[in-house]
C-alpha cells in the first residue's frame, strides 16, 4: 500500500509530509490513520524536539478532505461527520491533540484549504511561501470546518475578519495572512526551506523542557483570568523546575559556554 504520509527523523527534527501530490494532498481516511500513528510516535520519541509538517509537491500544503472519498461514503450511507473526529481513523487527530508538548511548524507552499488550513491553524508556527493561499470553503459545499477551523480562526483573527472568511469561503493570500499575524513569516518559494531551517535551529537552541512548559502554559491559560493563570498547575513546568536543564542554562551562561540540554 502506498504511503499517504512520509515520515523522517533527522537531528532532533521530525519531518511529516502529506504525500498525495496528485490530488493536492487531499486527506482520505488512510492519511488520517497514518498521521495518527506518526503523532503517537512523535510524542513517544524523546529525541524528537521539533516537528515540521508540510505537503509534497509545490502546488499545495493540503486542500483538506478528499471529497471524492466523502462522496463515495455518502453514497454508501456512511454518516456525515460534524465537529471533531472521535471514533474516526487517526483519532485524536492533530487538531484535537491539545496536549502535544513539542512545537510544530507548518511549512505551507500553495493551497491550504479546508482541513489543510485547519491542520496549519493547529500548528504552533506557520511559515509560508508568497504563493500560499488559505481558505475554509466548507460553507460553499454545504459543510462546516469541523476540524477546528471555525473555532481557531475566530480566536486567531479579529472576529469580524474571521467571520467574513468563515461565512463566505473567500481566499486569503499569504501577504494578508502575514498582515493579520496568522503566519510567522512569508518568503519566496526558493527561500522556504531555509526559512524553516532557521526556525528549527532557533527552537533547537532553546531548552526543550522550557519550550514544552511555555507552550503548555500559553495554550492552557488563554481562556483563564490572569490571576488563575498564575496559580494553575502546568505539568511541563513542574518537570522543568526539577530538571537538570533548569540548572544547566544558568551554569552555561556564567561559564560563558553553550548549554548542553538533556531534556531531563
Amino acid at each position: 500500500m502506498t504511503e499517504h504520509v512520509r515520515y523522517a527523523k533527522k537531528d532532533h527534527v521530525a519531518y511529516v509530509t502529506l504525500n498525495r501530490p496528485e490530488v493536492l494532498n487531499a486527506m482520505d481516511l488512510q492519511t488520517h490513520a497514518e498521521l495518527g500513528e506518526i503523532w503517537d510516535d512523535v510524542e513517544r520519541d524523546d529525541d524528537m524536539r521539533v516537528v515540521v509538517l508540510t505537503g509534497a509537491g509545490d502546488r499545495a500544503f493540503s486542500v483538506g478532505q478528499d471529497l471524492k472519498e466523502r462522496s463515495r461514503l455518502d453514497a454508501a450511507g456512511v454518516e456525515a461527520s460534524t465537529f471533531g473526529s472521535a471514533d474516526q481513523p487517526g483519532w485524536p487527530r492533530l487538531t484535537q491533540r491539545f496536549d502535544m508538548c513539542k512545537p510544530i511548524i507548518a511549512r505551507v507552499d500553495g493551497y491550504a484549504f479546508g482541513g489543510g488550513f485547519e491542520l496549519a491553524l493547529a500548528c504552533d508556527l506557520i511559515v509560508a511561501s508568497d504563493r500560499a493561499v488559505f481558505a475554509l470553503p466548507e460553507v460553499r459545499l454545504g459543510l462546516v470546518p469541523g476540524a477546528g477551523g471555525a473555532f481557531r480562526l475566530f480566536r486567531q483573527l479579529p472576529q469580524k475578519i474571521a467571520m467574513g472568511y468563515l461565512l463566505t469561503g473567500r481566499w486569503m493570500d499569504a501577504a494578508t495572512a502575514l498582515w493579520f499575524g496568522l503566519v510567522n513569516e512569508v518568503v519566496p518559494p526558493d527561500e522556504l526551506d531555509q526559512c524553516v531551517r532557521d526556525w528549527t535551529d532557533s527552537l533547537l537552541e532553546s531548552a526543550p523542557l522550557s519550550v514544552s512548559a511555555i507552550k503548555e502554559a500559553a495554550l492552557r491559560s488563554a481562556d483563564l483570568p490572569l490571576d488563575e493563570a498564575f496559580t494553575a498547575t502546568y505539568r511541563w513546568e513542574e518537570r522543568r523546575r526539577g530538571s537538570s536543564d533548569a540548572v544547566e542554562g544558568v551554569r552555561a551562561f556564567v561559564e560563558k559556554r553553550p548549554p548542553v540540554w538533556t531534556g531531563r
